[in-house]
């Protein structure tokens, strides 16, 4: 492994200390009656969602005042540090206030741009995916590899919210869902620890943002599983993703680039 990538022992021990502190704000409101408001986007956030950013950034803070943050919820600060800590307290908020565990705690931590460590954190069923560069995933502290399924009509697919596909995205991935075994909607994060478990064997995405992403990286390729936009080119530290494909291997990833390039 580069070590310029590696990712140092005590920010793995903070990003665990995070996620414990997310998941202690969050339990309290899931499945009670909160105040919804609308973010300029229209997407819907809580007091959960802004508590938990908040408790990990105090705690970035506390530990680490010269790295970065980027959050969902309070926005940016010091970006240009070496260290960044991308952080979505809740994706997945329409499933968190519906009451269903489809939801999770995302923190990632870029170096350079390149994401070196990733947590997806289930603060209610307690399921927690880690992914740091060069290390196998764990999953509540077993390595964990995705699908060794190669062929498009024997795939799942899931993909977070079709309203997020514009006419001629939904035309190509609709593509590759007719050839799928099944597709399902609205997983968020969670769809991305179920490929890193292989049950899942492809994630497909557009318009989404680098707190929705950046987090997954290290988790789906510490499990064995490649990570793209539609047209196979590696993602960028962006701020915002036009198309993300994950896939369970190199053989199922070239077959729905194939499906996807065809319209």
């Amino acid at each position: 492994m580069n070590q310029d990538h590696a990712c140092p022992p005590e920010f793995l021990a903070l990003a665990h200390a995070m996620a414990d502190a997310a998941a202690e704000v969050i339990r309290p409101h899931f499945r009670n009656r909160l105040a919804i408001d609308a973010k300029p986007d229209a997407s819907p956030v809580t007091i959960a969602d802004r508590d938990a950013e908040a408790v990990m950034r105090r705690m970035i803070e506390a530990h680490f005042p010269e790295h970065g943050i980027r959050g969902e919820e309070f926005g940016v600060c010091r970006t240009d540090a070496e260290w960044v800590w991308v952080l979505d307290p809740i994706d997945g908020t329409k499933s968190f206030i519906s009451g269903s565990l489809a939801f999770g705690s995302q923190i990632a931590l870029v170096r350079q741009g390149m994401p070196v460590l990733g947590i997806i954190d289930q603060p209610i069923t307690k399921e927690r995916w880690v992914g740091r560069r060069g290390s196998p995933t764990l999953f509540n502290g077993a390595a964990v590899r995705t699908s060794d399924t190669d062929r498009l009509n024997e795939a799942i697919v899931y993909t977070s919210a079709l309203e997020q596909f514009d006419p001629h995205t939904r035309e190509r991935f609709s593509e590759l869902a007719a050839g799928a075994r099944f597709t399902r909607m609205s997983h968020d994060c969670y769809a991305a620890g179920l490929l890193a478990l292989g049950t899942v064997d492809l994630l497909v995405e557009s318009k989404v943002f680098d707190y929705d992403i950046l987090p997954q990286i290290p988790i789906i390729e510490g499990a064995g599983g490649i990570v793209s936009d539609w047209d196979g080119r590696p993602l960028d530290d962006a701020s915002q993703y036009e198309t993300v494909l994950m896939a369970a291997n190199e053989a199922l990833h070239a077959t729905a680039l194939e499906r996807l390039r065809r319209q």
